[in-house]
């Protein structure tokens, strides 16, 4: 008989477990086409959107000094994840790439979904891997960016993000009136270039040269070259389009949460180009259920750049009196950036507020416009 302690654990942990019904969804897709082919997006956005609305919020925290070894099935999800991933990816490239029951359009609508999942799932349980201490999840990690080649990320994120969010050293940190597509253009070749100078940086205090072999571009580069040769080989060039237009749209999404997070909240300056701790006041929260459960706990994103290595079940949420909260979770909030004026005429005046209330003495915030903020398109 299962012990009650198990049965326990199992329950409390299932809902994490809800993107694994994202994966016959890719499946059905491919085999039967047609109308099936957006049954990921719809899934992601628009059901966890309506679970949202159904379940309300979960405002409760687990216990923060609570041992691993009481984590076992939440850390499952994580680590299965990227087995599972690799194993879809590429039979859906050897599959769908010869698929004659599918036409181009099909092919193409079906990737993005793939995209959708790889970048809304698998990004995200990258950066819960690369956080950790163990040598296999970090690897893991990385395998997860390399199927979407932006293994760059985890050099931006762990060097680059935690340490200047907030301020103008930080390429993805989205600033007060900056529209997504703007911030996209700007973010893709800024975030490479500032992962790049920074384990350059790296090196350089350890008396090496950027080319030593222990720089991890070089591991990046070549697990994206495995993951383009591995897409040539089993669906050709089709297959190898295929494998990029969902690793775009990967990107896309991480981008869109990336944008999310931290749009128009910025540091306090001290001069001499000094800039206060980062605080819970300094990334938008959302305490929705079912989007937390999809993105395991990521909107709880004050006490996770609080506690970077914290894992997601013991993230901690933050009331309005200690962290701005959004009016919906990720799922509705990325679809409201991806039309800027929408976005602006819901964000702007949240921000204002934020100014108002984590900032009464500064009454002019021009010298932070004119470092962060580029006018509106």
């Amino acid at each position: 008989m299962i012990p009650a302690t198990t049965v326990a654990k199992v329950r409390n942990a299932l809902p994490f477990w809800m993107s694994l019904l994202l994966l016959p969804l890719a499946l059905i897709g491919a085999v039967h086409g047609g109308w099936t082919v957006i049954l990921l997006p719809l899934f992601t956005w628009y059901f966890f959107s309506l679970l949202d609305a159904f379940l309300g919020l979960n405002l409760e925290n687990a216990d923060p000094d609570t041992d691993d070894d009481q984590l076992t099935w939440y850390r499952m999800i994580t680590l299965i994840w990227a087995p599972l991933q690799f194993a879809l990816l590429f039979w859906l490239i050897w599959y769908v790439s010869g698929a004659e029951h599918l036409n181009a359009l099909e092919k193409i609508v079906l990737f993005f979904g793939v995209g959708v999942i790889t970048g809304t799932v698998g990004i995200n349980y990258s950066h819960e891997l690369m956080h950790q201490k163990s040598k296999w999840e970090r690897w893991m990690g990385d395998a997860l960016l390399a199927m979407v080649l932006y293994s760059h990320f985890r050099s931006e994120h762990l060097l680059v993000h935690h340490r200047h969010v907030g301020t103008p050293r930080d390429p993805v940190t989205a600033r007060y009136n900056e529209g997504f597509y703007r911030f996209f253009a700007r973010v893709l070749p800024g975030s490479l270039k500032s992962a790049f100078a920074a384990e350059k940086a790296l090196q350089a205090r350890k008396n090496r040269t950027w080319a030593n072999p222990s720089n991890p571009f070089f591991r990046y580069w070549t697990l994206q070259v495995i993951m383009l040769l591995l897409a040539l080989l089993l669906g050709g060039w089709v297959g190898l389009l295929l494998f990029v237009w969902q690793a775009f749209i990967a990107v896309w999404q991480l981008e869109l949460v990336n944008y999310v997070e931290h749009y128009g909240l910025t540091r306090k300056h001290l001069g001499d180009g000094k800039y206060e701790h980062v605080k819970p006041q300094h990334s938008w929260n959302a305490a929705h259920k079912a989007s937390n459960w999809l993105l395991i706990n990521l909107q709880r994103h004050s006490d996770h750049h609080y506690k970077p290595d914290r894992r997601f079940p013991l993230l901690q949420n933050y009331t309005e009196s200690d962290a701005p909260q959004l009016p919906f979770g990720y799922p509705v909030m990325t679809m409201a950036a991806m039309v800027p004026p929408v976005w602006r005429r819901v964000m702007n005046r949240r921000v204002r507020r934020w100014r108002e209330m984590y900032y009464p003495e500064i009454t002019d915030w021009k010298p932070y416009n004119k470092a962060l903020n580029p006018a509106p398109r």
